[in-house]
């Protein structure tokens, strides 16, 4: 892995794949329809993805978004928005991440930009949110299976009175009737195998169902 800036996000240095990381060795390989093995893609949290980006990007601009509030990172993959929300001044960070590597890397890429971040290790979507006040959620509907697990999460968040920030290049399964659009930006969607020219992104509240 390569410490290096992020696109569009210079401020914060991830440690991102390269052609020689090597990383396909963490991976088994992934069957199609047909039952027949694939090219296995590389770990999520070792690029940074648009929807990501794009929310780091606006609180780093907007810092008083999270400033002196207890936030939580879902989904956090390579940690990029925690911390920008710990440079941006929150008062804690706490990053949700499933993959045992992907933990791993997340807290290398919170010590190479000298922030604190509390690492979950493991699926919190089932139970009760955490003691925060901000939820942020970058990219988290690239996927039906994932978006529908997400979705009872948020819910439960917004009634327990906690605030729910979305960042999503436009995802096939963004809950779009459930946004509030705040903010767009330019970003480079690598981790979405879009490549690195820059795409529309943007940033969007997560609302209550309209009754």
């Amino acid at each position: 892995m390569r410490l290096a800036p992020v696109p569009s996000v210079p401020e914060i240095q991830l440690h991102q794949a390269h052609p020689g990381s090597g990383l396909r060795r963490l991976l088994e390989p992934d069957d199609d329809s047909d039952g027949n093995a694939t090219e296995p893609q590389p770990p999520y949290w070792a690029y940074a993805w648009a929807g990501g980006a794009v929310l780091a990007r606006y609180i780093l601009d907007r810092p008083s978004i999270v400033a002196g509030k207890r936030v939580l990172d879902l989904g956090a993959g390579s940690g990029l928005v925690g911390i920008a929300a710990a440079k941006a001044g929150a008062r804690a960070v706490i990053a949700a991440e499933i993959d045992r590597n992907g933990a791993v890397a997340l807290g290398l890429n919170a010590q190479a930009n000298g922030v604190a971040i509390e690492i979950v290790g493991k699926d919190i979507t089932a139970g009760p949110p955490p003691a925060v006040e901000l939820v942020l959620a970058g990219d988290v509907f690239y996927a039906q299976d994932v978006g529908q697990r997400m979705m009872p999460f948020l819910d439960r968040c917004l009634a327990a009175g906690i605030d729910v920030l979305v960042g999503d290049p436009g995802r096939a399964w963004l809950p779009r009737p459930r946004l509030c659009l705040l903010g767009e930006y330019q970003v480079p969607d690598v981790g979405g195998n879009g490549g690195s020219v820059p795409r529309p992104s943007a940033v969007f509240a997560f609302v209550a169902e309209r009754g």
